[in-house]
């Protein structure tokens, strides 16, 4: 037995001896792979060299906002020193030598660079003095500087690819002529919109019969755009000894232009829409005043495009009808030929004619651009249901009394019963109309007419009552006798 246990104890420590060698052997083995890590660690790193996705470039300006070429370069090495490492990017001309290139100072921890089309169109042009269409060589390196002590540099070998760049069109089109709105005036002439292809022109709204052509900067009549080979293409004038042959719009009506300077064609069609897509209220009767650049919106009838209208709130005072809240008050502007008819101001002329808002209430104004009419209605209030002395007939519902002075406040003074009651704005028998219904016992919301909601009021004791709605602040309040 004894020899059993001197035999067991010297297992134990034999197994324990072989763990502390296999632990220092690991060490061991740990440290070896540190220093072996370290001694060929800066030996394996990739020297500094610069390389691109393209090497042949042609550019187009229907891709001016996409990349055009993108730059990818290794880090280099700091030779062991752990100096951090910066980079500048250096394109120039094949064969200036990097004598005046343009710079792009990248920093540290960057590897990589893309140059948008348009941009790298900008510097064929501008800084290389590159001829359009025609193809072009350049020159990139990366120059790393580390950050040592003294300042060591490194500079990769050039990266050579060639650029074709583009002359760029216009970025601005403007319509011009007497089939223009603003006529042969070039100082006001109208501008198209551009899209998302920033070659591409749109115009749409009112054209007279008559002539038209397109300039490309205010107050310039050169260069101009002008009718081409036939009514679907341009061509570009850039002296006024050129043909100056026009467009040709034969009935006054709403026209969709569509202009591809890069392509020099052109699409005109006559459509069935307003002149505008927005129109505005403006005055000291309107909600935000005389402050055009906050001027209140109409909306636009979704099934009539030619119909908008403004429900709300209105003060005594005066209003008329902006095209847009440009703050210079030079656009155009529907006005006042009498209360059911309009008439459409040019901007900048003399004429200022304008509604007048006797009255404070609420008030639906509807203009119509087909016709030129404008209805404007102040808001009546009237009372129905169980709980009202006429039930449920709306046909001969309550109208309650309008305040003297607050056209937005209405009352009801008389006789209920235990029952319901709403708001509905008109008696027609059909319940087919908005009302204003029950938010909570002192809060009211107007429910639209045909919507599914239908929450009222309840009197739950018969007496005399006072019922007081206010359609501006949605407020309500009834009290018992």
């Amino acid at each position: 037995m004894k020899n059993l246990n001197i035999k067991r104890i010297f297992m134990q420590n034999a197994r324990q001896l072989y763990s502390g060698i296999g632990l220092i052997a690991a060490l061991l083995i740990l440290v070896t792979s540190c220093e072996q890590y370290d001694e060929f660690k800066i030996p394996l790193a990739e020297p500094l060299a610069l390389t691109a996705t393209k090497s042949e470039l042609v550019l187009t300006q229907k891709e001016a906002a996409n990349s055009a070429v993108n730059f990818i370069w290794t880090t280099g090495t700091n030779q062991g020193t752990g100096a951090s490492i910066s980079y500048l990017l250096q394109v120039d001309k094949k064969g200036n030598g990097f004598a005046s290139p343009v710079n792009f100072e990248m920093g540290k921890g960057v590897y990589a660079k893309s140059l948008k089309v348009e941009d790298l169109n900008n510097y064929l042009l501008n800084t290389w003095k590159a001829a359009p269409n025609t193809v072009t060589q350049l020159d990139a390196r990366v120059v790393a500087t580390i950050s040592t002590n003294p300042e060591t540099k490194d500079i990769s070998a050039d990266y050579s690819f060639s650029v074709t760049p583009y002359q760029p069109v216009s970025k601005t089109l403007y319509l011009f002529g007497d089939a223009s709105p603003n006529g042969w005036d070039a100082g006001t002439a109208l501008a198209l919109s551009p899209q998302s292809d920033p070659t591409v022109f749109v115009y749409q709204g009112a054209l007279n019969a008559g002539d038209l052509k397109f300039i490309t900067a205010l107050g310039q009549l050169l260069p101009s755009y002008q009718k081409g080979a036939d009514d679907s293409h341009l061509v570009y004038r850039t002296l006024s000894s050129q043909p100056d042959n026009k467009f040709t719009i034969s009935e006054t009506a709403v026209y969709k232009i569509t202009v591809s300077l890069l392509d020099l064609t052109i699409t005109i069609k006559k459509v069935d829409l307003p002149a505008y897509s927005a129109i505005y209220l403006v005055g000291s009767s309107a909600p935000n005043g005389w402050d055009i650049s906050n001027a209140t919106q109409l909306v636009q009838n979704p099934d009539n495009p030619y119909l908008f209208s403004y429900s709300g709130a209105m003060k005594a005072g005066e209003f008329k009808f902006p095209v847009n809240r440009n703050s210079d008050w030079g656009q155009d502007m529907f006005m006042k030929t009498d209360d059911s008819h309009m008439y459409l101001h040019k901007g900048g002329a003399s004429d200022d004619n304008k509604w007048t808002i006797e009255k404070k209430g609420y008030y639906t104004i509807t203009l119509n651009l087909l016709d030129n009419t404008i209805s404007i209605n102040r808001l009546k209030l009237y009372m129905v249901g169980s709980a009202t002395p006429v039930g449920w007939s709306i046909d001969k519902a309550i109208e309650m009394t309008e305040d003297a002075i607050d056209g937005c406040i209405f009352t009801y003074a008389g006789p209920m019963v235990a029952g319901e009651f709403k708001f509905p704005v008109n008696r027609n028998s059909d319940w087919g109309q908005d009302m204003y219904m029950k938010t909570d016992n002192t809060h009211m919301y107007l429910h639209k007419g045909g919507a599914s909601d239908d929450n009222k009021w309840n009197i739950t004791a018969d007496g005399n009552y006072v019922i007081k709605a206010n359609v501006e602040t949605l407020s309500l309040s009834f009290q018992k006798q």
